[in-house]
C-alpha cells in the first residue's frame, strides 16, 4: 500500500560507515578463501551404515568422480580395433559376475569380449555403454545387470529403474545394429556385503518382467535364473561359493545358455 511506502531519506552517517566497510579492501587474511566459513570440507566422504573401510571409501570416491567407470576400459577399448571381416564379436555387458567370467575357457577361441566391472549397477552400465559395447562395433551383447542394484551399490533403486536402464541399453544396441540378449539375475537370498535386503522375491520380480519384456519385443532372453536356483530361491553352495558369484561349477551352467542364447541372436533377423 502507498501508505507504507517510505519516503526517501539522507542516508546517515551510520549506513555510511557500513557501506565504507563492506566496501573497503581485504587484507590477505581476510580473503574469502582463507575465511573459516569458506575453507574447502573435509576430504572423508561419510559412508553409508555398514559400509566402512578402504573398499567403500574408494567406492564413493569413484562415484564421485568417474560414476561409470568409463576409465577402467577407456584404453583397451582404443586398443582392440574394430573387429575382423566376418568376425561374431560378442560383448558381454555386466557386473562381478561378468567380470569373473572367464570367458577364453567357458568359450574358447571365441571373440568374445569381458566388460564386466565388480560392484556396478545398470545406470552405470547405461553410463558406459556406448564407449564399452557400442564403439567396439560388436554383433551381440549379452547384457547382465540388476544384482548390484538390489544390492543398493548406489543406493535404493526401484525395480522399474532397473528395469528402465536395462530397457536403454537393449534400445541402444538395436539402434546400432547390435542384437541384445537379455539375462536374468542370479539368485540370491541374501547379499554379504549389504545384508537384510531380503532380494530373493525382487530379483524374481524383475526376471519375470525381463522374460515378458524380450519376448514383447523379439529379443533372445537367457534364463540362468531357473537352471540355478535353489528351493528358497537362492544359488546353492555347489554352484556358489558365497551365495552370489558362480563357482567355475556355476558357470559350466551358465556358458551353454549364454552360447545358446548368442547363436540365437545370431540367428535373428531382428
Amino acid at each position: 500500500m502507498l501508505g507504507n511506502r517510505l519516503s526517501p531519506l539522507p542516508i546517515c552517517a551510520a549506513t555510511l560507515a557500513v557501506c565504507v566497510m563492506s566496501c573497503a579492501p581485504l587484507t590477505a587474511q581476510e580473503l574469502p578463501g582463507n575465511m573459516p566459513e569458506t575453507k574447502a570440507p573435509p576430504a572423508t566422504i561419510p559412508l553409508p551404515p555398514g559400509q566402512s573401510g578402504p573398499y567403500w571409501v574408494q567406492h564413493a570416491e569413484l562415484l564421485m568422480n568417474d560414476f561409470g567407470d568409463l576409465e577402467r576400459f577407456h584404453d583397451a577399448d582404443l586398443a582392440l580395433g574394430p573387429p575382423a571381416p566376418g568376425q561374431n564379436r560378442v560383448v558381454f555387458m555386466g557386473d562381478s559376475i561378468t567380470e569373473g567370467w572367464h570367458l577364453d575357457v567357458s568359450f574358447p577361441g571365441k571373440p568374445y569380449i569381458n566388460r564386466g566391472i565388480s560392484g556396478q549397477t545398470s545406470p552405470q552400465m547405461l553410463v558406459r555403454f556406448r564407449q564399452d559395447v557400442i564403439d567396439l562395433k560388436p554383433k551381440v551383447v549379452v547384457i547382465l545387470a540388476g544384482t548390484n542394484d538390489v544390492a543398493e551399490n548406489t543406493g535404493p533403486m526401484s525395480p522399474e529403474q532397473t528395469e528402465g536402464d536395462i530397457v536403454s541399453m537393449a534400445q541402444l544396441a538395436r539402434a546400432n545394429g547390435i542384437k541384445p540378449v537379455l539375462c536374468s539375475i542370479l539368485p540370491s537370498t541374501d547379499f554379504w556385503w549389504h545384508k537384510g535386503l531380503h532380494p530373493a522375491p525382487k530379483i524374481a520380480a524383475i526376471n519375470d518382467w525381463l522374460k515378458s519384456y524380450a519376448a514383447s519385443h523379439h529379443y533372445v532372453y537367457v534364463d540362468y535364473y531357473d537352471a540355478m536356483k535353489d528351493a528358497q530361491g537362492g544359488l546353492p553352495p555347489n554352484l556358489s561359493k558365497d551365495g552370489v558369484h558362480p563357482s567355475p561349477a556355476g558357470f559350466a551352467v551358465m556358458a551353454p545358455l549364454a552360447e545358446a542364447g548368442i547363436k540365437k541372436a545370431l540367428k535373428s533377423r531382428k
